[in-house]
């Protein structure tokens, strides 16, 4: 069976991931979290799932390549210089990075995407998340995943459109712009809801978490995928064959 190593393993997400792990036909290697050593637990593993924090993004990439050990990122809240890590690892070894593990978030995505590509512009889209109190980046990874697919139905950049900030008089809504809203309060797991506003009419997609358990299946869904993959960066649609 494929043994699947856990960064971040103390977490909610890390906690969550272990107590499904057998029960998906896999082994778990082991977990480590902040002081470990993420190369013994790379060696031990056949693939890795990170759930810990950006700034350890570098030395587990480092150890999963020294290991040649895919793995899966789902740590949220990454800048360009995290994402380059990745690239860079890629070249490698099998990396998958998401902001999202959940399938039906997957699908949605790809909804959203072609919602996007079949509406102007004045179709305006605004994306509403809500998440836990305890979450620390925001918008959320989710939400930053949606606003990718929506900007790629249009064939435009995400950071030329987006908009995260309407304090104070900021004048009449541009035309174009995806727009984002944080929401943070009790112990939501994770609930995304992508509008698009035209004259008149509304179209809401969105997609409502209600058990952790499901990140977790999705992530250990996609870990056994890509286990025996070759190095290259993947995404959660090619998982579901999308």
């Amino acid at each position: 069976m494929t043994a699947i190593g856990i960064i971040g393993s103390a977490g909610r997400m890390g906690q969550a991931l272990a107590s499904v792990v057998a029960d998906m036909g896999a082994t778990l290697a082991g977990g480590i979290d902040a002081g470990g050593d993420p190369a013994a637990i790379a060696a031990a593993a056949d693939v890795l799932v990170d759930f810990s924090a950006p700034s350890a993004l570098e030395t587990t990439l480092a150890a999963a390549i020294a290991a040649h050990t895919p793995i899966l990122v789902g740590t949220t809240g990454l800048s360009p210089a995290h994402h380059a890590m990745i690239d860079a690892a890629a070249a490698k070894i099998a990396v998958l990075q998401t902001g999202n593990v959940s399938l039906g978030v997957t699908l949605l995505a790809r909804l959203v995407r072609e919602a996007a590509a079949s509406l102007g512009n004045d179709w305006d889209i605004e994306i509403v998340e809500m998440h836990h109190r305890h979450k620390v980046d925001a918008p959320s990874g989710t939400a930053l995943l949606l606003g990718e697919a929506a900007a790629a139905g249009r064939g435009v950049p995400l950071r030329e459109v987006k908009v995260e900030d309407r304090a104070g008089l900021t004048g009449a809504r541009s035309e174009g712009t995806i727009g984002f809203a944080s929401l943070r309060g009790g112990s939501v797991a994770g609930d995304h809801q992508v509008i698009f506003a035209g004259p008149g009419e509304r179209i809401e997609l969105g997609h409502r978490a209600e058990d952790r358990a499901i990140f977790a299946r999705g992530a250990i869904t996609a870990a056994l995928w890509l286990a025996d993959k070759p190095a290259g960066r993947y995404q959660m649609s090619e998982v579901l064959g999308l």
